[in-house]
């Protein structure tokens, strides 16, 4: 049975080669990712383990408890006693931040939470370990700067030359004294790095004489553990001691558990695509076995089991999956070449180092292929083993019994029913509790829907038949050739019904989020711009005073964000401007005044004063930041905010308190609204600092929008595989089919159908099954992307559902063409056969 199996694949390679192809693109897909994570997290561990090369203990300042925002740091004095201890050959302090260059037209270089600062810290022989000039030298200066080598080159920049620097303060210009090479995290995820003075970089950072690390290096033959016992005592409760390995064990831990959340995403689109490639094999071996009926039965005529008759066909698939696999192989290794190779075309650099081509991708390849092939094929090669010996003696194949459909469709039915009410009751509860019953629902009504796809096709094609008959012969012939064999059509549907139920369910999803939040934006902000840094960190107090200088502004109003001590209990705070906030954000007060902020009063969201319990009028004895205590009074109650904290202050009362306030957002009302010439004057204002955003209305809208549009691109990107695997059966299934039907066609032939009119009708039985599945998918799609969008509405306000209609235009047209483009070599076959030949053929 083996042989004989061998010599079916062998005979039938053509047949095969869309299953070899489907199953090699799902491999691939799987041992890629799981080669690419190996190679970055080997990479990074790498990098990580050698800036601990010459660490034997490092040193971190412990976060201020009274604000986590601050480090006081380490002194000089620790450095100094600890470069003094026994088996210490040196002790380097560090410091760092946000530092932002700007390129030749005044843009940043990078982007802002990746654009760092830090101190060049030279040892005893004048050099510092962990940066390579390659031209110039060190800045010795505090007028002096040096840039990593991929910045200076964006900008343009050579040694001599003037830079200007953003910090969290004014820009400043320093002189550039050299460029270097570095295997820094900052530098190779595409940001910058510019080196300060020892003593600048203490005063942008910290504080003038502190630093925020230090880095111990031992002396040769000095022990690590030894260093670190004698170093604890030192440094006390101001840090946190560790050896230079155990940091290293401890990044490398980090770097795993980062990349293991990409490699599962990755993972889960490519069990999505595999799925989608069990139908095509299915359907593929399904069709060979009702090829080769009268074949099988001879086999069982002449004393073959059912047993070995089914185990030939797994055979079969064995084998085929075999082939595919160490293929599918191949190419997954060069999938994560390419998409190492991508990362860095983006701007991503990935450390160097070979790529990891471990044992686990392997085994998983052959495993994940052998096994999907053999699984999907199992259910045709049990149907292979009922063919009765009788059917060698006729071309009667075995076809599906009234007892069997029904089973099938109540089945499907029963699946169905109960993941649509899962989906509904999830929809009801909202919730993380929600989304979970949602997921188990979605899974159960896509089971269910694939069941009962095939009793579905005859109603819903059936619709399509009025348009096809405008095609004349052949658009009839292709209306009834798709319903023909449901069960093949319904397999055929359900791979391109799996992927357009995810892409639609994400594209109802994300534009409904994102007219919510569009929404959102538009009724709250009043303001005409809102500034912010490009790093995420705080805004000075002298931006906000530059800005409300700036000429034509009208209002301005920090959204200063701090805490109090509330009756005991923590609260989130907002700092406003009185008299202003209301001109730039939409706060809608239910209750007393906003005036009275003036007075120093505050104002409380409306769900907190009804949870505690607060009304207009009550006295609220509070403790502020540097632990004094008072008492303030509720002057307003609003409706709550996405923008603001429950709990709105006159930012002069927390500034009191905080000498160092964090200021994410200001808002800015201006005197003529919106226009470029208001802009541009805020800009100067603010000393035309790149680090410093200026966003209109619409740049706040976009930034909203733009995070949904890219993840969904991305999604779109990791389904396409999914997609193009349900294209290949499609294809696989109308090569086939028209092999099966030789003879009609030969007739069809005989009779008076031209060439032209066999290719119109196999393109447009193409079409039917491939918009057949779209519509299925769609629909299926839609309802996930309403029932997980209800689960967001108590958390999102303005939330209504949207229809992309524009994009299920687009995605009934891509299916359309799906068709065409899959029935073109199909079709061409058809009319090549030759009519003789083919009217002879069994």
């Amino acid at each position: 049975m083996l042989r004989t199996a061998l010599r079916n694949v062998l005979a039938h390679k053509a047949r095969l080669l869309m299953t070899v192809l489907a199953v090699m693109l799902g491999v691939a897909f799987v041992s890629g990712t799981l080669v690419f994570t190996d190679t970055l997290s080997q990479a990074f561990r790498n990098q990580s383990a050698k800036s601990y090369d010459n660490v034997a203990v490092a040193v971190t300042a412990r976060p201020d408890a009274d604000d986590p925002n601050r480090t006081p740091g380490l002194s000089e004095d620790v450095r100094r006693k600890i470069e003094r201890l026994d088996g210490v050959a040196e002790a380097t302090g560090r410091v760092g931040g946000f530092a932002g260059v700007p390129d030749k037209d005044g843009k940043l270089i990078g982007v802002g939470w990746s654009n760092k600062g830090t101190n060049f810290a030279p040892g005893k022989d004048g050099e510092d370990p962990s940066y390579r000039f390659t031209a110039g030298a060190g800045p010795e200066r505090d007028d002096q700067i040096a840039l990593d080598k991929d910045t200076a080159d964006k900008g343009g920049y050579q040694v001599g030359d003037t830079v200007r620097v953003a910090t969290n303060g004014p820009v400043e210009e320093y002189t550039l004294s050299g460029v270097f090479t570095t295997e820094d995290g900052a530098v190779s995820a595409g940001g910058s790095l510019v080196l300060f003075d020892t003593a600048v970089a203490q005063r942008l950072y910290v504080e003038p004489g502190f630093f925020q690390d230090i880095a111990v290096a031992a002396e040769p033959g000095s022990d690590a553990a030894r260093i670190l016992a004698a170093v604890e005592p030192v440094v006390g409760g101001a840090g946190e001691a560790q050896t230079g390995q155990a940091l290293a064990d401890e990044q490398a831990k980090d770097i795993e558990a980062g990349l293991g959340a990409l490699n599962q995403m990755l993972l889960g689109f490519a069990a999505i695509a595999l799925f989608v490639g069990v139908f095509l094999i299915s359907n593929t071996f399904t069709m060979l076995v009702a090829q080769r009926t009268k074949e099988l039965a001879l086999m069982r005529a002449v004393g073959a089991s059912r047993r070995q008759i089914t185990r030939s066909v797994l055979a079969e698939a064995g084998l085929v999956g075999l082939v595919a696999s160490v293929v599918g192989f191949g190419l997954g290794v060069l999938l994560a070449i390419g998409l190492r190779s991508g990362m860095a075309a983006f701007g991503m650099k990935v450390p160097a180092g070979e790529v990891v081509i471990g044992s686990t991708p392997l085994i998983s390849a052959l495993a994940v292929g052998v096994l999907i092939t053999m699984l999907a094929a199992w259910l045709p090669g049990r149907r292979a083993a009922k063919i009765p010996p009788v059917a060698a003696m006729s071309s009667v194949h075995a076809v599906a019994t009234t007892k069997s459909l029904v089973v099938r469709n109540s089945l499907g039915a029963a699946i169905t029913a109960l993941g649509a009410a899962s989906i509904i009751a999830g929809a009801g509860k909202g919730g993380d509790e929600g989304r979970m019953l949602i997921g188990g629902g979605a899974f159960l009504a896509l089971i269910g829907v694939i069941v009962l796809i095939p009793l579905l096709s005859r109603p819903v094609i059936a619709l399509a038949r009025p348009l096809l008959n405008a095609f004349g012969v052949a658009g009839k012939l292709a209306g009834q050739n798709a319903v023909r064999n449901p069960r093949r059509t319904g397999a055929t549907a359900s791979a391109l019904a799996i992927g357009l139920t995810l892409v639609t369910g994400l594209s109802v999803l994300g534009v409904t989020v994102g007219a919510a939040l569009d929404k959102m934006t538009t009724d709250q902000i009043k303001a005409d711009y809102m500034v912010s840094m490009a790093s995420g960190d705080s805004l000075s107090q002298a931006a906000l005073d530059a800005l409300r200088k700036a000429p034509g502004v009208a209002a301005v109003s920090p959204q200063q964000a701090g805490y109090l001590e509330i009756k005991g209990d923590f609260s989130s705070v907002s700092g406003v401007t009185p008299g202003d906030v209301e001109k730039v954000l939409n706060l809608r007060v239910t209750e007393g005044s906003l005036a009275s902020l003036k007075d120093g009063r505050i104002a409380v969201a409306e769900k907190t004063a009804t949870k505690r319990g607060w009304k207009v009028g009550a006295a609220l004895p509070v403790e502020y930041f540097d632990k004094k205590k008072g008492s303030l009074t509720v002057g307003a109650v609003f409706e709550d905010s996405e923008f603001v904290s429950p709990v709105l202050v006159d930012a002069r009362i927390l500034n009191a308190h905080d000498p160092k306030p964090y200021i994410p957002q200001i808002f800015v009302e201006m005197d003529g609204g919106e226009s470029a010439a208001a802009e541009k004057a805020l800009v100067q204002a603010l000393g035309d600092n790149p680090a410093i955003t200026v966003m209109d209305q619409k740049d706040i809208r976009d930034s909203f929008g733009g995070v949904i549009n890219m993840m969904l691109n991305i999604m779109y990107g990791l389904l396409a595989m999914a997609l193009i695997i349900a294209v290949l059966g499609v294809v696989n299934t109308l090569a086939m089919s028209v092999f099966e039907r030789q003879q009609e066609i030969g007739m069809l032939r005989a009779v008076g159908l031209d060439r032209r009119r066999v290719k119109r009708m196999v393109r447009l039985e193409a079409v039917v099954i491939s918009l057949f599945g779209a519509v299925v998918g769609i629909g299926l799609g839609a309802f996930l992307g309403w029932a997980v969008g209800e689960t967001l509405r108590a958390s999102l306000p303005g939330y209504a559902l949207v229809l992309p209609w524009d994009r299920i235009g687009v995605f009934l047209l891509l299916a359309g063409l799906v068709g065409v483009l899959a029935s073109l070599w199909p079709a061409r076959s058809a009319a090549k056969l030759n009519m003789l030949n083919a009217i002879k053929a069994e």
